[in-house]
């Protein structure tokens, strides 16, 4: 092992010295950054339970049962066809793609302004009961109504769409 150590090679610092570095040395350090990046789960998990800022979306409608609820608020986030729904004190996580919805604990929700903090991995494993799921674009909006469950209240969102008919959240 001692024989290892005196393996050395030169670096050009950019003057007229030289650094004489050990391999030995430089593959320890390498080791070391290797075994706290990767062995630690908790760095990880830090930084898929940091919260997200989700952003209000401009000129939505929501429609509960057919009338326009009384206290309502909708979010988008980078990720495309998701959505945080507030219906009075109630958030859904609304998944457009997937066509599921997410009972959110609104304990977990901070409103920060007109926006609101929320972290994907406080995200339920199981999505509440939809039924008659309808998407179809309606003009300048793309329109996502469902039922909650198969007696439930109907959900109506009308989401803006952008010039060229992609969503716009």
């Amino acid at each position: 092992m001692r024989g290892f150590a005196f393996y050395d090679f030169a670096l050009d610092n950019g003057s007229n010295g030289r650094m004489r570095v050990s391999i030995f040395k430089g593959v320890a350090l390498l080791a070391v950054i290797a075994s706290a990046i990767g062995a630690s789960p908790t760095w990880a998990q830090q930084a898929s339970e940091k919260k997200v800022t989700w952003k209000s979306v401009e000129f939505a409608i929501v429609k509960f049962n057919d009338e326009a609820p009384k206290s309502w608020g909708m979010y988008h986030t980078e990720r495309k066809g998701l959505l945080l729904v507030r219906l009075w004190k109630r958030y859904l996580l609304v998944d457009v793609k997937e066509q599921e919805v997410y009972e959110i604990d609104p304990q977990t929700v901070k409103p920060a302004g007109d926006n609101v903090e929320w972290s994907l991995a406080d995200k339920p494993s199981e999505p509440i009961e939809t039924v008659e799921w309808k998407t179809r674009d309606i003009g300048p909006m793309q329109r996502v109504a469902f039922r909650l469950g198969k007696a439930g209240h109907v959900l109506d969102l009308q989401i803006p769409l952008k010039p060229n008919g992609q969503p716009a959240y």
